[in-house]
């Protein structure tokens, strides 16, 4: 299936609808952040059991992509979206209403399972509606307005949690659910054809997951892109603890450093287009794993010393989530380059690849209720070298790879 002809001022639109699409369950995870102490008081628990809701939500995301792939390619785009997107505007209004800690992880897992409809159904898209020697360039544009998430989701939610409480984050969730749902009803085409020969059996679905998770170049990718993921996971999942209770910073402050740190993933997915125009997806992402590694062994090195100082730690982290900025769109589009008919089970195998690592990195960190930078560091740099070797020893196994970059032919899948 070959993309339609698509106008300037259609380009700019889709941009921006499938940007918001990708954006929603990050500004999910972000906005509430700033809110977990004040989570933890009013439910009567501690911060370990509040970054469990974290960690079900990264299980939901990770569980839901599996779902809305198949369903993705058998009854189109729109429909699972559609589906999911009201789901997450139900379950964000009941975490409002959660009135334990048990109920909220149960409900923050229901309102991922929704969210990640959408998630799942901007990658497909990006396969659907733009040739595939562009695709890294979409990705890059599409963390440009991710990075929005992290510049004001924690922000916004500090100054929502200080003046009305936690539980109006959650409404205005639901809210923001409601106008992303009407923007796809109005304005998002989807010209792929639903295929109505596949089956929705569970032996044809796992083959057809078979199939794409036994490619070398979607494994490869898929992994390395994941692992490196993780450290970004570990670092959301950390930082209320790290800053708040390490530094002893306050909500409003915390949102703001968290807001200033996402300059760097943003400012390097940006420079990735760049940087195309020059070298192919896989120089880049071999260079950015090896800053990643460099970055994550130096902030190690420093806590072990004991020097591991605020202004250090900010320097480290940005460094390290300008690594992660960069890998991931070229990662991604060079795991979907082989695909095209069944690109929502490859996006949907990505994506619970990239979230189930998130939620492990995720309960890990939330075994540490003593305040300490190491939880985060030492999954900063188990996250870089991991993926480092992944990128290495799976790139051997690729015999033809299709260069996403260079808009190769796609073999059907």
């Amino acid at each position: 299936m070959n993309p339609p002809a698509i106008s300037k001022r259609q380009y700019v639109t889709l941009i921006l609808i499938l940007g918001t699409l990708t954006a929603l369950v990050p500004f999910s995870v972000d906005m509430y952040l700033p809110g977990f102490p004040a989570i933890a008081r009013d439910l009567d628990t501690n911060d370990a059991r509040v970054s469990l809701t974290l960690t079900g939500f990264f299980l939901g995301i990770s569980a839901g992509q599996l779902l809305y792939g198949p369903l993705l390619d058998r009854f189109g785009r729109k429909p699972p979206l559609y589906l999911g997107l009201l789901l997450y505007v139900l379950a964000s209004i009941g975490c409002s209403f959660a009135r334990n800690i048990d109920t909220l992880i149960l409900l923050r897992l229901v309102q991922a399972v929704g969210g990640c409809a959408a998630m799942v159904t901007s990658m497909s898209l990006v396969r659907d509606l733009f040739p595939v020697k562009d695709s890294a360039k979409v990705f890059s544009l599409l963390i440009l307005i991710l990075g929005a998430s992290p510049m004001i989701a924690p922000t916004a939610g500090g100054y929502i949690t200080s003046a009305w409480g936690w539980p109006v984050v959650f409404v205005v969730l639901a809210l923001i659910g409601v106008l992303v749902l009407l923007a796809c009803l109005l304005w998002l085409p989807s010209p792929y054809r639903p295929d109505t020969t596949m089956s929705l059996k569970p032996g044809p679905i796992l083959k057809g997951f078979y199939q794409v998770a036994t490619t070398p170049q979607f494994y490869t990718y898929a992994l390395t892109g994941a692992l490196a993921f993780a450290g970004l996971f570990a670092y959301v999942s950390g930082s209320p603890l790290l800053f708040m209770k390490v530094f002893g910073l306050s909500g409003k402050v915390y949102g703001w450093i968290f807001a200033a740190l996402s300059i760097g993933f943003i400012g390097m997915s940006q420079m990735n287009n760049v940087l195309l125009r020059y070298f192919s997806s896989e120089q880049i992402i071999r260079v950015a794993l090896i800053c990643y590694a460099v970055t994550a062994v130096s902030l190690f090195a420093l806590a072990a010393l004991h020097a591991l100082s605020l202004p250090l730690i900010i320097t480290g982290l940005f460094l390290m989530l300008g690594c992660v900025g960069i890998t991931n769109p070229n990662a991604s589009a060079m795991c979907l380059a082989p695909f095209s008919r069944n690109a929502g089970s490859a996006s949907a195998l990505m994506g619970a690849l990239q979230m189930g690592l998130g939620a492990l990195a995720s309960v890990v960190i939330s075994m540490f209720d003593k305040p300490s930078v190491l939880p985060v560091v030492v999954s900063i740099l188990v996250s870089a070298l991991l993926s480092l070797s992944a990128f290495y020893l799976g790139k051997r196994k690729i015999v033809a790879p299709v260069q996403a970059e260079k808009g190769a032919a796609i073999p059907a899948h």
